[in-house]
C-alpha cells in the first residue's frame, strides 16, 4: 500500500512574543476516518513553535543555533475534516539555553484542537 500526502501552512503574524499560522484541512493531511491525522497537527504546532523560537534569525542546514525541539507534550482534544486549523504560539520561558512554547491549535468556531508544549535548546 502506497500512501502520500501534503500538508502546507501559512504564517500569518510573528511578533517577538507570538506566532499565529493558519493550515487547510486538506485530502493530504486526512487519515482513513477522514479527519486530520494527529500527525499532522503536531507537526503543524512544532513547527509553529520553532519558528517562535527561531526569532527572525535565518539558518542553513547544519548551522548552530537553531531551537532544536527536545520534548513535545500533546494533548489532542477534537479534529475535523474541512476548514481550516489555526496554530498560536507563545512563549512559556524564553531562556538562552533552554525555551519552552506553548502551542494551541484551534479549528472551527476557535474550537480548541490540540494544546502542545515544546521544549527547544540550540542545536550544537
Amino acid at each position: 500500500m502506497k500512501v502520500t500526502g501534503q500538508i502546507e501552512f501559512t504564517i500569518t503574524a510573528q511578533t517577538s512574543d507570538s506566532v499565529t499560522a493558519e493550515m487547510p484541512v486538506q485530502s493530504g493531511i486526512l487519515n482513513p476516518f477522514g479527519v486530520a491525522h494527529a500527525g499532522a497537527m503536531l507537526w503543524f504546532a512544532d513547527v509553529a513553535a520553532t519558528v517562535l523560537a527561531a526569532g527572525t534569525a535565518e539558518f542553513t542546514p547544519g548551522q548552530p543555533g537553531f531551537p532544536l525541539a527536545i520534548n513535545l507534550n500533546a494533548n489532542l482534544l477534537g479534529n475535523q475534516k474541512d476548514g481550516v486549523f489555526t496554530a498560536r504560539s507563545v512563549f512559556v520561558k524564553k531562556g538562552r539555553s533552554v525555551t519552552v512554547v506553548r502551542t494551541t491549535v484551534t479549528g472551527a468556531d476557535d474550537r480548541l484542537i490540540a494544546e502542545v508544549t515544546t521544549t527547544h535548546v540550540p542545536a550544537k
